[in-house]
C-alpha cells in the first residue's frame, strides 16, 4: 500500500522480531530499527522504523522533501509494539533525515535524530544520515586469536586516548584515516597491548569528551565516516593491538534532538527527577525498569562488537547506576522496594548486559568504572555478581597519588597508602588506572603531582609507573603521561609533543616502552594477577626507610620476580632482603637507570642469593637500593 509517497507493508520486522522485542531479548534490533537501504518492487529506497509508542504521528523529514513535516508519514504497526515504519522509495545512501514526532497527549511536536542512526551530520548540526555499514575487514587472524589477548591471564596494558586531542594537524584534529597511521604506529612502538578510545559515539558538546552521548549506534562524524573508523580498528588489529571503546549507559543529555522526551513522554528516562535526572551531570538517567530501554542499550553494546569488531567496552559511571542516592541528599531519592539505596533495576540491567555480551562474544572484555566497594562486580551473575570481566581499581589510584603528593620525609607515616590495596587486591579482577580524570580540573598532570625539584619529580614519576606495572592488576595509562606531560590535559589542544625534544621527557617515554616490554615478557607480572598465589610480600613494614619489597609468581612457583621500591631520596648500600631461592638473580628493570634520567646508583646487573636466612626465608640478597627508585630482579635457575 502506498500513501503520501510512503510504501507500507514491506517491513524488515517479522513477527518473531516483534515477539523478541516485546520480550526484551532481541539482540540485533540495529538491523531492524533505524534507516536501512532496501528494494521494494525493484525500486531502491530506505526502510524506516522507530519506537515511539506515545506518538500521534511520526513523519520522516529531510533534504529529499525539503524538510516537509507532512509529506512522508510513517505508520504504526498493528501489534502494539509502539513501532512506526514505512518504506520511502528513491532515497539513497548519504541522504539526511530526522523524525518529526507529534505527541498524542499534548499535541507538541519534536524534531528528533534517529536513535538507531549509524551516521550523522558533523556537530553542531544534528540530522541523521542514511548510511550503509558494509566494510571489507582484514583482521581475520586477530579475530581468530584475540581470546588469548583478552584472557585474564594475559598482559593487559592500555593506552587511553581522546582522539580529538591526541595530536593536531594545522590546528585541527586528526581524522580516523590519519590516526590509522600515526596513532597505530605510536601505540605499536610504545608496546601497549590495547588502546582505549574515550567515547567516540556521537555527542553534541566537545567539552563533554563524549560522555554526553546522543548517538548510541553512531560514531562521531567529527573525524570521518563509520568505515574510516572501521579502518582504524582494522589497522590496530593487523598490528596485534586490541581496541576498547568507552561507553556510557548511565545517562544521556537533554539536547532537544536526542533521546530526552522522545515522543512527548519520558520514554527513555524516568519521569520522576529523583530517579531520572542526574544532579552532577545535569543529564537524564535511563529507565532501567523499562524492557525496551534495556534492550536499546544492550543492542548498542552488541552493535559495537558486531559491526566495529571492538575487543572491549569500558562502562562509564557504574557507581552512579548502582546507587539510588548517588550524589543525592536525603529526600532527593526514592528507596527501592526493600527500603534500601540499591538500584535493583540497574543491577538487573548490568547483569543482563554482561550476559548478553559474553554469550554473543565470549572472547571480549567488559570493564567497569566502579568507584565504590560494591561486592562481586567481576563475578558471574549466576553467583550474584554483576558479571564484568574487569574493574578499575580506584582505591589503589587514590591511595598512591595521595602518597606521591607527600614530601618523602613524611612518607614513613603513610606506608599504608602504598600497601593497603594488597588487602583487597584479589577480591575482584582489578585494572590499575591512571586515567584522564586524574589530570584535569586543577588536579595537575601526573608529573606535577609529584613533589620535590625537577629531578625528584621525574624520579617519583618513574617510581609510580614502576609500581603500577609490578603491582597485581591490569594497567591503563592516559595519553601524555608516557612522556611526562607537564600541563593538564585540555581537550581543545594537542598533547605537548614538543617536550620530547627535552631529554628528561624522552627518557620517561623510553622507560614506558621498556616497562611495556618487561610486562609482556615477564609472565610473573601478569599470569596470576587475580590469584593470591601470584603475590607475596617480602617486607611491607620497613616504613622507617619507606621501602617495600615483594615477590610475583607465575603459574609455576619456579618462576618468580622480586621487586624492591625505595620511596625516599636516600640511597642504601647494603640492604638485605629474604628470597625463596638461592643462586643468580638478574636485574631486568631499574627505574634509576641512567638512560631513564636516573642516577645509576645500582650498577650491578646480577646478584647471588646466599644461604643466610632473612625475612623468614632461607636465602637472602644484599643490594644497593637507588634513591626514589625501583629495581626488578628475576630468578635464574
Amino acid at each position: 500500500m502506498k500513501k503520501n509517497n510512503v510504501i507500507y507493508g514491506h517491513s524488515l520486522l517479522t513477527e518473531e522480531d516483534i515477539y523478541f522485542f516485546k520480550e526484551g531479548t532481541h539482540t540485533k534490533l540495529y538491523e531492524k530499527l533505524g534507516s536501512h537501504l532496501m528494494s521494494v518492487n525493484n525500486v531502491d529506497g530506505v526502510f524506516f522504523a522507530v519506537w515511539a509508542p506515545n506518538a500521534k504521528g511520526v513523519f520522516v523529514i529531510g533534504d529529499f522533501n525539503n524538510w516537509n513535516k507532512k509529506s512522508h508519514p510513517l505508520k504504526p504497526r498493528w501489534d502494539s509494539s509502539g513501532i512506526w515504519e514505512g518504506f520511502i522509495p528513491n532515497l539513497k545512501n548519504s541522504d539526511k533525515y530526522k523524525y518529526h514526532i507529534i505527541s498524542k497527549y499534548n499535541q507538541q511536536s519534536f524534531e528528533k535524530s534517529d536513535p538507531f542512526a549509524n551516521y550523522s551530520e558533523v556537530s553542531p548540526k544534528t540530522a541523521s544520515i542514511v548510511w550503509d555499514l558494509n566494510y571489507e575487514w582484514n583482521d581475520q587472524e586477530w579475530m581468530r586469536v584475540r581470546k588469548k589477548y583478552n584472557s585474564l591471564n594475559a598482559s593487559f596494558s592500555i593506552y587511553e586516548v581522546h582522539l580529538g586531542s591526541w595530536k593536531k594537524k594545522d590546528g585541527r584534529s586528526l581524522t580516523y584515516k590519519e590516526l590509522g597511521d600515526d596513532l597505530v604506529n605510536y601505540v605499536l612502538e610504545m608496546g601497549f597491548t590495547f588502546v582505549e578510545f574515550m567515547p567516540i559515539m556521537e555527542h553534541p558538546f566537545n567539552g563533554s569528551w563524549g560522555y554526553q552521548t546522543t548517538g548510541y549506534f553512531n560514531p562521531t562524524s567529527r573525524y570521518g565516516t563509520p568505515q574510516e573508523l572501521m579502518y582504524l580498528v582494522d589497522r590496530f588489529h593487523k598490528s596485534g593491538i586490541g581496541v576498547i571503546f568507552d561507553w556510557v549507559p548511565s545517562h544521556f543529555p537533554s539536547d532537544g534532538h536526542g533521546l530526552a522526551y522522545f515522543d512527548g513522554t519520558n520514554l527513555f528516562e524516568h519521569a520522576d527527577p529523583r530517579k531520572g535526572f542526574h544532579p552532577d551531570w545535569k543529564s537524564y538517567i535511563f529507565n532501567y525498569g523499562r524492557v525496551e530501554v534495556n534492550e536499546f542499550l544492550i543492542n548498542s553494546a552488541l552493535f559495537w562488537f558486531d559491526k566495529f569488531h571492538i575487543d572491549g567496552l569500558r562502562i562509564d559511571g557504574v557507581a552512579s547506576m548502582l546507587y539510588l542516592d548517588y550524589s543525592r541528599k536525603g529526600g532527593e531519592w526514592i528507596p527501592n522496594i526493600n527500603g534500601g539505596n540499591e538500584n535493583l533495576e540497574a543491577i538487573d540491567f548490568l547483569q543482563k548486559l554482561n550476559n548478553a555480551v559474553f554469550s554473543n562474544f565470549p572472547d571480549v572484555q567488559v570493564i567497569a568504572e566502579e568507584s565504590t566497594a560494591w561486592p562481586m562486580v567481576t563475578r558471574p551473575s549466576y553467583t550474584g555478581g554483576l558479571g564484568f570481566g574487569l574493574k578499575w581499581n580506584m582505591g589503589w589510584m587514590h591511595d598512591v597519588l595521595r602518597y606521591f603528593s607527600k614530601d618523602p620525609i613524611y612518607r614513613k607515616y603513610h606506608q599504608n597508602d602504598l600497601t593497603f590495596s594488597l588487602i583487597y587486591a584479589f577480591n575482584e579482577n582489578f585494572l590499575l588506572s591512571l586515567s584522564h580524570d586524574e589530570v584535569v580540573h586543577g588536579k595537575q598532570s601526573l608529573l606535577e603531582k609529584m613533589v620535590g625539584d625537577d629531578w625528584q619529580k621525574f624520579a617519583n614519576l618513574r617510581l609510580l609507573l614502576g609500581y603500577m606495572y609490578t603491582h597485581p592488576g591490569k594497567k591503563l595509562l592516559f595519553m601524555g603521561a608516557e612522556f611526562a606531560q607537564r600541563n593538564e590535559w585540555n581537550h581543545d589542544y594537542s598533547l605537548d609533543w614538543h617536550l620530547l625534544e627535552y631529554q628528561s621527557h624522552s627518557q620517561i617515554q623510553q622507560m614506558v616502552k621498556d616497562l611495556n616490554l618487561l610486562y609482556k615478557n615477564e609472565t610473573t607480572l601478569f599470569e596470576n594477577d587475580f590469584e593470591p598465589s601470584g603475590f607475596e610480600w617480602i617486607d611491607y613494614n620497613d616504613y622507617e626507610k619507606s621501602i617495600i619489597s615483594f615477590l610475583r609468581y607465575g603459574t609455576s612457583n619456579k618462576h618468580v620476580t622480586c621487586i624492591i621500591g625505595n620511596f625516599t631520596p636516600q640511597a642504601y648500600q647494603n640492604y638485605k632482603i629474604g628470597v625463596p631461592f638461592e643462586g643468580k638473580w638478574k636485574k631486568v628493570f631499574d627505574s634509576d637507570n641512567l638512560k631513564y634520567g636516573g642516577s645509576g646508583y645500582c650498577d650491578n646487573t646480577e646478584f647471588h642469593a646466599q644461604k643466610k636466612p632473612h625475612h623468614g626465608r632461607e636465602y637472602s640478597l644484599t643490594l644497593k637500593i637507588p634513591p626514589l627508585g625501583m629495581i626488578v630482579l628475576k630468578h635464574e635457575r
